[in-house]
């Protein structure tokens, strides 16, 4: 395929800053764009993010238009051809977000020529060896209550969610959810005497002061047993610890902990709360010795990297292989491109750990994840709660 145009537009995310959109034309006249998203709470190693100014700039602009006129076979001859034009570690050249717009559109380029769906193309080009489901069944990571950077309050832990079983069934499942949402916003007006709208976070999850960290599990499980949901819903924490990592101690709930300290805190929730079954990031990004004495000693649970890993096939492999990790995010904006983010599932897929595909807490209404998530087969997917912004992911996943 030959790329003929190209355009960089400022567009904005759901806080309501900016990012980029990237779109590409063929010599046909055919156009396809794709968005890209944002995170507040990022790992240092993820892609570099250029800001519109410097991904539109003249020395920008002329660098990405060798892309034109050249014929690229694939999607992976593509991307490689970017990562040389860039020629940094990070991406700091052409910008990661910038890339990967560029890399989306072409895949979506590359699907409309081979008149296939955008799940069954990137299926073909890089994950043809793990079987192509025709009912695809993630589980569903849905942030119902919202801590950390992503809310006004007093949590330290980023994430509460809700993980929905849709093995029964994707559309009864995300009704549920939706049922479930609403309760738990009636149910927390209740509690805590709110006359008006419930403060919400980024991702759409209830943003309130609780009495201590882990009060939020306790509405969780509770309302999950009085809805009859304990078959199919689990409970999920997103720590992001890093957050709240100073000085080689951790500030939570108020104290100052050691990683021995905050890992018996942890195994006392997995025993307190019998529905919890995964955290991610529960140690920062640079005390992997935290993940392995916690995944050692927790059976049947899932310990998932994100900081830790940012969606790169290499950090997925190291930290894969020392028992750090059983589960890892995969958010294609932290690789760039999204050959990158196919090699991070592959990686994981082939050391047995269980891929989550994620949005980020600023997004876009580009649903590319989705396809990503059928065509590997991913064992999850992350899009927040089913309000707002969000819904377009839950719509997308009932479509295909």
């Amino acid at each position: 395929m030959v790329i003929k145009d190209f355009l960089i537009r400022e567009i904005f995310d759901s806080r309501g800053q900016s990012t980029v959109e990237v779109g590409i034309s063929t010599k046909d006249g055919l156009a396809f764009y794709s968005s890209v998203p944002s995170g507040k709470s990022r790992g240092s190693k993820e892609a570099a993010v250029l800001d519109f100014k410097s991904a539109s700039s003249i020395k920008n602009i002329k660098k990405l238009s060798a892309v034109k006129g050249q014929n690229f076979a694939s999607v992976k001859s593509f991307d490689d051809f970017l990562l040389k034009l860039d020629g940094t570690k990070n991406k700091k050249a052409l910008g990661g977000n910038v890339m990967l717009g560029f890399s989306m559109s072409f895949a979506r380029a590359k699907a409309f020529e081979a008149g296939e769906e955008l799940s069954e193309f990137l299926h073909k080009e890089f994950f043809k060896d793990i079987p192509l489901k025709k009912e695809w069944s993630p589980v569903i990571f849905s942030n119902l209550i919202n801590g950390g950077e992503h809310a006004e309050n007093n949590l330290d832990i980023q994430e509460y969610m809700v993980l929905v079983d849709t093995s029964k069934g994707v559309k009864n499942s995300v009704k549920k959810l939706i049922y479930f949402y609403d309760s738990l916003g009636d149910l927390l007006k209740k509690k805590f005497r709110i006359p008006g709208i419930l403060p919400i976070g980024d991702e759409g999850g209830y943003s309130l002061d609780f009495k201590d960290n882990f009060e939020p599990m306790v509405v969780l499980s509770d309302l999950i047993k009085k809805n009859g949901l304990a078959g199919s819903f689990r409970l999920g924490l997103d720590a992001a610890a890093s957050s709240f990592y100073s000085g080689n101690r951790y500030i939570f709930g108020g104290r100052k902990l050691t990683t021995e300290k905050l890992a018996d805190t942890y195994l006392s929730a997995f025993k307190k709360f019998p529905m919890l079954y995964s955290i991610e990031d529960p140690f920062s990004e640079s005390d992997p010795e935290g993940f392995c004495s916690v995944l050692s000693r927790v059976k049947g649970n899932m310990l998932v990297g994100d900081d830790l890993t940012v969606t790169n096939s290499s950090l997925v492999e190291k930290y894969a292989s020392i028992g750090a990790i059983n589960g890892v995010i995969i958010k294609p904006n932290q690789a760039g491109t999204v050959s990158e983010a196919a090699s991070a599932i592959l990686s994981a897929r082939l050391r047995g750990v269980k891929t989550v595909i994620s949005h980020r807490s600023g997004e876009t209404e580009d649903v590319f994840i989705i396809s990503l998530g059928k065509a590997s087969d991913s064992y999850g997917l992350k899009i927040g709660s089913p309000t707002r912004e969000r819904m377009l992911k839950f719509n997308e996943l009932l479509r295909i």
